[in-house]
């Protein structure tokens, strides 16, 4: 039972980081490494409090995380992400499984892509002639939350129920 209390937490603790990272990537256009850090090194204790096993799942587990860095960080050296867009990504890599890791993506790149129209359209109207910044923590916070809603915190909560 301990474990299901412990596995809930930090996903309440993961939730309040994606909040934390979406306002100061809205505020800022910025998300801070020790944010991105913390998230990174509670992975291990969510696989323990989960009950994963080191072979396939937390081995799986790691495999996402390196593949996510190696795509995202190759995006962000064409320019096309931020650094502390790739650090919470491959974070969010080590806690969600592959399957729901996908679909994070899909929402991440629907809200993504809502936030830039709705940001254009005001840049535009604002006649503003700098250029635009996208703070796409908002979209990966938002697809996190998504999918801690969806997908974790109800099969959290019925393991403490039942």
């Amino acid at each position: 039972m301990l474990g299901g209390y412990l596995q809930y937490g930090l996903l309440v603790a993961l939730a309040i980081a994606l909040l934390v990272a979406a306002v100061t990537d809205w505020r800022r256009r910025q998300i801070d490494n020790w944010l991105n850090l913390t998230i990174a090194l509670t992975a291990p204790l969510f696989w323990w409090a989960s009950g994963l096993s080191l072979w396939p799942d937390v081995a799986l587990q790691l495999g996402v995380g390196v593949a996510a860095f190696a795509v995202f960080a190759a995006m962000f050296a064409m320019k096309w992400m931020g650094g502390g867009d790739v650090k919470l990504l491959t974070a969010m890599a080590l806690w969600i499984e592959p399957e729901w890791f996908l679909r994070l993506l899909i929402v991440m790149a629907l809200a993504g892509g809502v936030l830039t129209l709705v940001l254009g359209a005001w840049h535009v109207t604002r006649r503003q002639r700098d250029r635009l910044a996208i703070p796409y923590g908002v979209a990966i916070a938002t697809a996190g939350l998504w999918v801690l809603g969806t997908h974790y915190l109800p099969a959290a909560q019925s393991a403490l129920v039942g």
